[in-house]
């Protein structure tokens, strides 16, 4: 249960600095509530962005002795013995300790660099490729699209065909240029007529695809490098540890015995 920041203003709005807490923050009817628990608290609400400030400690004070005045009489009615709420705390339960000893897991099973540059050098050796910076003109008529290529290669102004009579809406307003990107993030009719041309070309014939015609230009063509070690570190090392913990739960899960 974590504690809303909205009733957690209000608290601070009405209340001064408090001491730090001793053994008990409060007993409520004769039940203490320990220091512990108000530190967990703290800590939860810190994680959200606030600071811990002898304000803050008082308004978790006050909103922890409200939880024990109605956990009181919660508890005067029965509530935590029927059998759906048992259920229910007891899949707390679970999730709890399930969340440390991942977390403990994890801290104690760090990947060695050796591993981490290996599963970089296995990620990115598949990966790479080229990517194209193209400029494209598309009509609804092949015919249309005939003309305008006649006239491109009259000497023609194929960025301003674009902006004239290109459909793209994206694109026709800086004269059909696509930018740099991997042909791999179009469809494959306009990829592959792309791919088949050289730096500075222009298709000879109209390429169809589900858009309508298309003329291709390409004005460069570079290499995909893949992003620096440092870069992706963060998400190797998680995944390395992802892979530990389920070979680990795999290995507990075959030694177990499940009737």
């Amino acid at each position: 249960m974590t504690l809303k920041k909205t009733r957690l203003w209000v608290l601070l709005a009405a209340f001064a600095a408090a001491p730090a807490f001793a053994q008990n923050v409060a007993v409520v009817n004769g039940t203490p509530i320990p220091t512990s628990r108000a530190h967990a608290l703290i800590a939860q609400v810190v994680a959200q962005g606030q600071q811990d400030t002898p304000d803050l400690e008082k308004a978790v004070r006050e909103e922890l002795i409200n939880r024990e005045v109605l956990m009181q009489a919660a508890a005067r009615q029965g509530i935590p013995n029927r059998p759906d709420v048992k259920a229910q705390l007891a899949m707390a339960q679970q999730q709890v300790i399930l969340h440390a000893w991942i977390e403990d897991f994890l801290k104690n099973n760090q990947p060695s660099d050796a591993d981490i540059k290996a599963m970089y050098d296995k990620v990115t050796q598949g990966a790479g490729g080229k990517e194209y910076h193209l400029h494209h003109i598309l009509v609804a008529d092949e015919q249309q699209a005939k003309d305008l290529i006649a006239k491109i290669k009259a000497g023609a102004s194929f960025e301003d065909l674009a902006k004239q009579y290109s459909k793209d809406p994206g694109s026709a307003k800086n004269g059909g240029d696509l930018d740099w990107s991997d042909p791999k993030a179009y469809v494959p009719e306009f990829a592959a007529a792309a791919t088949s041309l050289q730096k500075g070309q222009v298709t000879d014939t109209p390429v169809h695809t589900q858009f309508g015609w298309h003329i291709i230009r390409v004005d460069d063509i570079r290499a995909i490098a893949p992003p620096p070690l440092e870069q992706v570190r963060p998400q190797i090392v998680q995944q390395l540890q992802q892979e530990k913990l389920l070979a680990f739960e795999k290995q507990l899960r075959a030694q177990a015995k499940i009737q």
